[in-house]
């Protein structure tokens, strides 16, 4: 649904122009009108339900940023959907939440962050003209003692030093020096995890010495490392956020899918969770009712879903399905099945359970590519896609958690 939005120029202080930006991000947003209807109005449901949590939480410019989403997408884009007409229902009552609840508080939002903007720019401000006055008075200081004719020693009178006649220094192990790792071994903006994955190090450099090398011919990723962001409100920054993924979510799952997989069906169920403190948690498997085959899994009755997801205040945060003799991979159909996810959530993930091979995959369309590429293909049932460049690519975004246990909602019963 939205694009990445290039990290703010953190040099724009003016409050205005803080705004300006913010309001910005809130607009970025598209509607494909190959994509169901009906998608769109349970992700503005979604939308609400992450705005109201950041809001909640005093996160101001992100709950700022998904209000002016809902009303871009609900108020300007959603008209151009081809089957606009079809969902009149629906439109009043968006247009009346929007008029008389998410107007007023975006509104309320806007001149919070403003005031909150004015008192940073100034506080900004305050600060450079302290700094502007200790630069002042040290040229100053300067001035007087060259004046004076003053040289500065850079050895303090009082130092004697004391050679031991017995204790001849030696010459240092090259070898240690091999290891020390200096500012100027490596240009600006080199990836740090290309440094020596040991040695001695200056405070502050990363290594990545626990990251081991991946061999596969898509992109790829250190489970362990997080994604990094240039500021916590990831929705300005255009960042994914982290999705937590409980440690026992596949052993959870492929209990459900056993008796399907030891018929050579796929068995499918969707992800769901919660928003807290700008990350994203998976907390529930829901199991639909669903056709499978052995290379091809059909949900039925989406209505249950949205039923219980709404009742428990769940976000979709993408879906999970088993290849009961093939490796964990995204095929054509599932490409397919996943942009849907992608585009409402772009954090969404595919996550792919192959018993046979004791393998799990926990995918994403890679962002620059693969999702405008599948969102344009009209091609139905399998069929080849290009590989290169990767239509999708390992999620760099989840975080494994051992704490959390998953919880299953299986509507198949």
């Amino acid at each position: 649904m939205s694009k990445s939005v290039n990290n703010m120029n953190m040099a724009i202080v003016e409050p205005a122009e803080r705004m300006k930006y913010l309001s910005h991000c809130g607009t970025v947003i598209e509607v494909d009108k190959n994509m169901a209807v009906t998608r769109y109005y349970r992700s503005g449901t979604e939308m609400l339900r992450m705005a109201n949590v950041y809001l909640n939480e005093g996160n101001h410019e992100n709950a700022f940023i998904l209000y002016m989403r809902y009303m871009t997408l609900f108020i300007e884009k959603i008209r151009q959907h081809p089957d606009y007409n079809s969902v009149k229902a629906e439109v009043k009552a968006i247009n009346k939440t929007i008029k008389e609840e998410i107007m007023p508080t975006t509104e309320k939002l806007r001149n919070k962050l403003l005031t909150q903007y004015q008192r940073e720019y100034e506080q900004f401000l305050a600060s450079k003209e302290a700094e502007r006055v200790r630069e002042q008075r040290e040229r100053e200081a300067k001035q007087r003692a060259a004046a004076a004719g003053v040289v500065p020693s850079l050895i303090p009178a009082n130092l004697h030093v004391q050679m031991d006649a017995n204790n001849q220094p030696t010459a240092p192990e090259l070898g240690l020096l091999d290891q020390v790792v200096y500012p100027n071994d490596f240009p600006t903006g080199t990836n740090r995890s290309h440094l020596p994955s040991s040695g001695l190090l200056l405070p502050g450099v990363d290594t990545g010495a626990d990251r081991s090398p991946n061999t596969s011919s898509k992109p790829a990723f250190d489970r362990g490392q997080k994604p990094q962001y240039n500021r916590t409100d990831s929705l300005l920054a255009g960042s994914l956020r982290t999705v937590n993924v409980p440690a026992d979510t596949m052993d959870v799952f492929l209990q459900l899918a056993h008796a399907n997989t030891s018929k050579n069906i796929e068995t499918c169920g969707v992800l769901a969770g919660h928003l807290a403190r700008n990350e994203l948690s998976i907390t529930h498997i829901i199991t639909p009712q669903q056709q499978g085959t052995p290379d091809s899994c059909n949900t039925m009755h989406e209505e249950q879903i949205f039923d219980v997801q709404d009742q428990m205040q769940l976000i979709t945060l993408g879906w999970i399905h088993t290849h009961p003799t093939q490796t964990a991979f995204l095929s054509s159909v599932d490409l397919h099945t996943h942009c849907s996810y992608q585009m409402m959530m772009p954090e969404a993930i595919a996550i792919v359970c192959a018993p046979k091979y004791n393998a799990n995959g926990f995918f994403i369309l890679t962002p620059h590519y693969g999702l405008d590429y599948i969102a344009q293909c009209r091609q139905t049932g399998f069929h080849p896609h290009p590989n290169d460049p990767p239509l999708f690519m390992d999620a760099a975004h989840i975080k494994m958690d051992s704490h959390a246990k998953i919880k299953v909602i299986d509507l198949r019963r």
